[in-house]
């Protein structure tokens, strides 16, 4: 009696093809919920299972299938709270389903091609470990710049930022523990490669001594981590402002009290700095100061002597060049209080990095000729702000600002020459609710913190608003969780010294995707020298 189906038949074929189609999904899903909130890290053996799906696959198409299955699953799980942002408009409401499963479709295609491109130039031997989890992550780096790119969970940010894993940051960057990471799980799955036995133990014993060595070298920076919290006062206002009650008329004076309230909070010491989330309140900077302005007012009371608020607030600047006679940028006011004057605004930085069909609509002419832009309910397109630099705060250390999704971002911050002293990072978590996108969103926020060595002071209206350290960690008691309504008032952290990815950027991961190439360029230029040697013999 045969208790498997016979590969040579049709129902044994359709039987495999669909037991590998499951088996893609299987790995791309274990890989995402290895990240937070999950943290399932057996999830990570996905990447071993998708790099034997792919060089089994008896062609070049198949393995990209493998990978762009995999991928599908991955940013289905991993970014499933897109939809959630289309719930807020009732009248957007029909857009989430397809919101959640373009993303993924297209986000795959990524995975795909690394996994095509590993089926067609992977070497023999266990060395095809270093080649698959160099192009895979070379694909993964590209999913992060290409049409200014959407670095959502990368593979390295899978370990909890501020554990001891992820303190590989601070030398490598997250692409560098991107790498180490894939190959590392990747080895694992040698033991059902080729090469000798011997080879394929010692590549299984080398990936353990890779994670091992993570875990050792990251135990030990923490170790030595002294937290010095002597900086300025800060008090991140977190007013807990659902998006679908923002821009209801009714609600905008309660709104503009809610924060007021917040910042003049009493307190055993008053605060030096206030910081407001990103889109505070339902209005923009032109309206809420412009002349006899009674928000304005209301403010300028609530910031006492001395203080420095920062808020995140849209604005508009006139432009005869452009369509509308102006132009409107996403920003972050630096406002001082100057006494019965009010508030004079001493720095403002302009968002650089927008949100593709949330700040501006790509190929606008074209996509609005279409209708999109009426779909999307985007009436005016965002200009982008200059690149990120650091600005002045009064009172604190001079600060790297970065709105909302511009904190996914490796290397917006200087780490060295013209280094910050902070990152001052507001967002508007409100759009994704109670899901794992904000709590995924503070994940990915805190490798800037790892990566620079600098702190960053986090503010959402109703997100994860929180206080982290120098080596990705929440400082205790710093921290406001969705649903919650408060301030948190701590100390800013001091620095860490420059790290060495401040000084040497993506550095070392290229060399590491250039060095795991190397094996598949040099069996290629080896076969194709031995197939001229054969062909000049015959001649």
């Amino acid at each position: 009696m045969q208790l498997t189906p016979d590969p040579e038949s049709p129902r044994g074929r359709l039987v495999l093809r669909f037991g590998r189609i499951a088996l893609a999904l299987l790995a791309g899903a274990g890989t995402a919920l290895a990240h937070p909130p999950f943290g399932l890290l057996p999830g990570l053996l996905g990447y071993p299972l998708l790099m034997l799906l792919a060089e089994r696959s008896t062609t070049v198409r198949g393995g990209f299938w493998m990978g762009w299955l995999a991928g599908f699953a991955y940013f289905f799980i991993g970014c499933w709270w897109v939809a959630e942002a289309f719930l807020v408009n009732p009248a957007q409401a029909w857009m989430a389903p397809f919101a959640a499963s373009l993303l993924p479709i297209g986000l795959g295609l990524f995975w795909g091609t690394a996994t095509a491109l590993y089926r067609r130039f992977r070497p023999d031997g266990v060395s095809h470990v270093l080649v698959f989890a160099a192009l895979f992550c070379l694909l993964e780096w590209l999913r992060g710049h290409v049409l200014t790119g959407f670095p959502w969970n990368p593979a390295g940010a899978s370990w909890r930022a501020g554990s001891a894993a992820s303190q590989f940051a601070a030398v490598g960057g997250v692409y560098g523990l991107s790498f180490v990471t894939v190959a590392s799980f990747a080895a694992f799955g040698a033991l059902w490669g080729q090469g000798s036995r011997r080879a394929r133990l010692l590549a299984v014993a080398g990936g353990t001594a890779a994670l091992a060595a993570l875990m050792v070298g990251g135990q030990l920076r923490l170790s030595s981590a002294r937290l010095e919290s002597n900086g300025p006062l800060v008090r991140i206002v977190q007013a807990d402002v659902p998006q679908e009650s923002k821009w209801s008329p009714e609600a905008y004076r309660g709104i503009v009290e809610r924060y007021v309230n917040l910042t003049a909070r009493p307190a055993a010491v008053t605060p030096d700095i206030v910081v407001w989330p990103e889109g505070a309140l339902p209005a923009s900077a032109n309206q809420v100061f412009a002349p006899d302005a009674w928000e304005a007012r209301a403010i300028a009371r609530a910031v006492q002597p001395g203080q420095t608020l920062i808020a995140g607030l849209g604005r508009g600047e006139p432009d005869p060049s452009a369509p509308e006679g102006a132009r409107y940028f996403n920003s972050a006011f630096v406002f001082t209080d100057i006494g019965e004057a009010g508030l004079r605004v001493s720095a403002i930085y302009d968002k650089h990095r927008l949100v593709p069909f949330g700040e501006y609509l790509p190929a606008g002419d074209l996509l609005g000729a279409l209708g999109v832009r009426s779909l999307t309910h985007m009436p005016l397109d965002f200009s982008p702000g200059p690149t990120p630099a650091p600005i002045d705060i009064p009172g604190a250390p001079r600060a790297q600002p970065l709105i909302c999704y511009e904190s996914l971002y490796p290397g917006f911050t200087p780490g060295s020459a013209g280094r910050p002293g902070w990152i001052v990072n507001i967002s508007n978590d409100a759009w994704f609710g109670r899901t794992s996108g904000p709590l995924q969103h503070l994940n990915l926020a805190s490798y800037r913190a790892i990566e620079t060595g600098l702190p960053v002071v986090r503010s959402t209206p109703t997100g994860v608003s929180a206080i982290i350290d120098p080596w990705g960690r929440v400082v205790d008691d710093a921290r406001l969780d969705p649903g919650e309504s408060g301030v948190i008032d701590a100390r800013l952290p001091a620095p860490t010294s420059v790290t060495l990815y401040g000084r040497t950027g993506d550095l070392l991961f290229w060399l590491a995707v250039l060095g795991g190439l190397v094996p598949a360029v040099r069996l290629r230029r080896i076969t194709r020298l031995a197939g001229e040697l054969r062909v000049a013999r015959k001649n």
